[in-house]
């Protein structure tokens, strides 16, 4: 039985095989079973037969990792979009901006959303802030999502973990619901 409502679809961003690279991205990534947790809720999906949408990311810059025509643009391996599957592109950090999602969900009379993806601090947390602006139900499945390493402004490192934690907890209450993968699966 899923615990999951039938308007429910689940959103996947930017699960890029660029972000394999974690020196390019600030090193040091949390939560090193995202992959894992998200390829859960992707197969949760499927079973259940609820619809789901691939949003990545096709930077504007061409040496950028995060190119679609380049190998290390594709979605990795467990996470692959079947057929039947919605699959996006985007150019900016939210997945509603530049793309036709906000309508294909409208369309679809979907109202709630599951968010997973990288990076917590970026395309994600973005995101999970315009969709619930934009009125969605959304759940962000913070254990199928991580960051990296990055250093302020001046100068100062701060740790993925960290990163991660404050801003799970800057959405939740306000633009989502934070949840785990087994309060779904």
């Amino acid at each position: 039985m899923s615990k999951v409502e039938a308007n429910t679809a689940l959103i996947l961003i930017d699960w890029q095989e660029g972000f394999n690279d974690w020196d390019h991205w600030g090193g040091n990534r949390n939560n090193p079973d995202a992959e894992k947790n998200a390829t859960l809720l992707l197969s949760h999906w499927r079973k259940s037969n609820l619809p789901v949408f691939h949003v990545i990311h096709h930077s504007t810059i061409p040496e950028s990792t995060l190119r679609k025509e380049k190998p290390s643009g594709q979605i990795i391996q467990p996470l692959v979009p079947l057929e039947n599957e919605t699959l996006m592109h985007k150019r900016e950090n939210s997945i509603f901006v530049g793309t036709h999602l906000e309508v294909s969900l409208r369309r679809l009379n979907i109202q709630k959303l599951v968010i997973s993806g990288l990076t917590t601090n970026h395309c994600v947390s973005t995101s999970t802030r315009m969709a619930g602006n934009l009125g969605f139900d959304v759940k962000l499945v913070g254990d199928a999502c991580a960051t990296f390493d990055r250093i302020g402004p001046d100068g100062q490192e701060f740790k993925a973990q960290l990163i991660h934690d404050i801003c799970l907890s800057d959405l939740h209450n306000e633009f989502c619901q934070v949840i785990q993968t087994q309060d779904l699966t």
